[in-house]
């Protein structure tokens, strides 16, 4: 499975030509490049505009699936929507927000959108030991970066991409990965020099992803 960082919350997940893509953006909005990634499957955690830009990645027959919640099995891909919020008051602040976990030929991959709370233990018990864990971590909007560490420490996955976090470049007032990585015990953190990687290579580790 190759694990690919467009930025921001935008992730993609190629598996044998099949790509699924989350959570993107439209670059200029937020100050990035725009995603470079054409997705077989598009699922958005909430309907705000730097997670919606679905014609970004869009081609002719895309499935896209918004803020959905139970599962599915779609081109052999097992979808499954958790609802959470994007703030501590259940939504009022910021509305809902769809934890997504997708699992293709036994790998199980979970994409936290922009979790604002640390979640009931019914979800935390479905994200417990997924293969990849992808965590916003930058505060202001979501879990702040401590936030983030407790629910790593729940859920304990094998390994974990932080993502919404502050990089050159964006114009949104988030914190830098730095922050959350003075939380991490007992995972290695890996600095790549690339935005992609093949998960398969990875255990017990936290991947920084360079920014695309």
């Amino acid at each position: 499975m190759l694990v690919s960082w467009h930025g921001h919350a935008c992730v993609s997940l190629q598996v044998n030509g099949y790509t699924i893509v989350f959570d993107p953006h439209d670059g200029a909005s937020i100050g990035l490049k725009k995603p470079v990634v054409r997705g077989d499957m598009v699922l958005v955690t909430h309907d705000h505009f730097d997670h919606n830009a679905v014609n970004t990645v869009s081609k002719e027959k895309t499935r896209v699936f918004k803020l959905f919640y139970g599962e599915s099995i779609i081109d052999n891909v097992k979808i499954t929507g958790l609802k959470t919020y994007h703030d501590k008051q259940k939504g009022k602040r910021r509305g809902e927000n769809a934890v997504y976990i997708v699992e293709v030929k036994g790998v199980r991959v979970a994409h936290l959108g922009d979790l604002g709370e640390i979640p009931d233990q019914q979800v935390l018990d479905r994200l417990k030991g997924v293969n990849l864990l992808i965590i916003p971590v930058g505060g202001t909007f979501t879990i702040e970066p401590g936030e983030a560490w407790k629910i790593i420490e729940k859920t304990k996955p094998v390994n974990i991409l932080p993502i919404h976090y502050w990089i050159p470049g964006i114009t949104l007032p988030l914190k830098p990965v730095d922050e959350f990585l003075k939380h991490v015990k007992e995972y290695e953190v890996v600095k790549l020099e690339t935005n992609s990687f093949e998960l398969e290579k990875y255990t017990g580790k936290v991947i920084v992803a360079k920014p695309p």
